[in-house]
């Protein structure tokens, strides 16, 4: 890959965790602390809203992420054609090499 292009590869991806980090601090600390007084007047499930999302809501969103990230950089690395079985076949390859 030439420099540029890993550049922009590089700036793409830090896009990606840039804004699902901006998502998980709103989420944990925005809504789970500084608006918890606002969302503890919704009620779900007997719950308050702002009690659920501190305690368990960051957690799934947390999890939620997670995937996300990983269906993000799937898409991004095949953009830039980067793919895990192209590693791995030429890895193979590289390793009956060394072996014969």
């Amino acid at each position: 890959m030439s420099d540029k292009r890993a550049h922009h590869y590089w700036r793409s991806n830090l896009k990606i965790v840039v804004s699902l980090l901006s998502v998980w601090f709103f989420i944990s600390f925005v809504c789970g602390i500084l608006l918890v007084d606002i969302l503890d007047t919704i009620r779900i499930g007997g719950f308050k809203l702002g009690f659920w999302i501190a305690q368990q809501g960051s957690i799934f969103v947390f999890v939620i992420l997670i995937f996300v990230y990983i269906r993000l950089m799937d898409k991004l690395d095949d953009e830039y054609n980067l793919n895990d079985s192209d590693e791995a076949g030429s890895q193979n390859t590289t390793n009956e090499e060394v072996s014969s």
